[in-house]
């Protein structure tokens, strides 16, 4: 069997380290005779799982000690609710609607408190990010909440939007440990790890403790309230074992290949190649305004639908898979991850390159 270059949106690609390491483990992890999926989440093989991986990742991020690491079930999806359901003290909150995902997010905060949109790019089909130097916030909002990249259209926030004094909430599923963060600009910074980070079923959520309170509403479940995990270490209830612990062997992979500066290095490398590419094809075009780039997710087009379905299945038969785009953009979506190799990428424009030579 031979790997193939998987450009998948999510579930996504994992370091093949990674992979192997959690292979050869997977009958006896750390000579404990059972696999991490049999163990006790109350062990203390599985509790020093869980706090080396919450070390290794404050490492990386270098988080403030006033913020807690607490690994979520339910996916990014479910904090959605979490948020307003935590933070809506005043029943107000404004939203920067850049894509899919924070409509969504939007759409399920308007369940619990009055929501204002105070930016938006769903006049160009998200192509852009809108100008967030001097947005009109309500003052008494509780916070403002974007989605820091958007998997779908392929744009990130190169600068984060100023929210005069309002705490920020970011969804970072997509661009998660992707490059150097400053964790103090957030009051909230959250991720879904199945993009870039680990398997699916598993949100790790960065938490200022002031805004981890007592005094939320008592519809709010105990699951869905952030102290009940904060109190717990994130062990309330079984958390995803499995995902905290693959989560675990990718931050060590990330500290061994040098950390997020190394990383954010290798992934402008990466898009460079893609890009650079897109802007000079007579044939395949990038459908992202360039300065809102993503360096994870690249939407591009040929204009020609029957075109982009063959270029999709010639490049599966030559091990190049999961680039069909969303629907709302259409044509070919290439997301290139952390793990994914700039071999992969170079394999990918080298193709694209054929393919243009060979239809045009």
């Amino acid at each position: 069997m031979s790997r193939v270059y998987n450009f998948s949106a999510g579930p996504a690609v994992l370091p093949e380290e990674v992979l192997k390491q959690a292979a050869a483990e997977m009958l006896d992890y750390n000579g404990s005779g059972m696999s991490i999926n049999e163990m006790s989440h109350r062990s203390k093989a599985f509790d020093q799982v869980i706090q080396t991986a919450e070390q290794d990742i404050r490492d990386l991020m270098n988080i403030p000690d006033n913020y807690k690491v607490l690994f979520f079930q339910g996916g990014a999806s479910q904090q959605f609710a979490a948020v307003p359901m935590n933070l809506m003290q005043n029943k107000k909150a404004a939203y920067i609607v850049t894509g899919q995902w924070a409509k969504k997010a939007m759409a399920e905060a308007k369940k619990y408190g009055e929501v204002v949109e105070v930016a938006s790019s769903a006049d160009k089909t998200f192509s852009y990010i809108p100008d967030c130097s001097d947005l009109d916030i309500p003052e008494d909002a509780d916070y403002v909440y974007i989605c820091e990249n958007n998997t779908i259209y392929g744009t990130k926030f190169k600068k984060l939007p100023n929210t005069k004094g309002h705490i920020l909430v970011s969804d970072v599923s997509s661009c998660f440990l992707s490059e150097p963060v400053n964790v103090n600009d957030y009051g909230v910074i959250y991720g879904g790890v199945q993009k870039n980070v680990g398997p699916a079923g598993l949100v790790i959520s960065i938490i200022r403790e002031d805004l981890i309170r007592d005094d939320v509403p008592d519809f709010v479940p105990t699951m869905l309230k952030w102290k009940t995990q904060a109190d717990n270490g994130s062990l309330y209830n079984t958390p995803n074992c499995w995902a905290i612990y693959m989560c675990g062997l990718v931050f060590k992979w990330l500290k061994a290949q040098g950390g997020l500066e190394e990383m954010k290095k290798r992934n402008e490398e990466k898009a460079a190649l893609l890009y650079d590419f897109l802007d000079n094809s007579k044939m395949f075009k990038g459908t992202v305004r360039p300065e809102d780039r993503s360096l994870m997710n690249v939407p591009f087009v040929t204009g020609n639908d029957d075109l982009n379905a063959k270029f999709i299945a010639e490049a599966t038969a030559n091990g190049l898979v999961s680039l069909k785009g969303h629907r709302t953009v259409g044509g070919m979506r290439a997301s290139i991850y952390n793990a994914m190799p700039k071999e992969g990428v170079q394999k990918l424009v080298d193709f694209m390159e054929t393919f243009e030579k060979a239809n045009s």
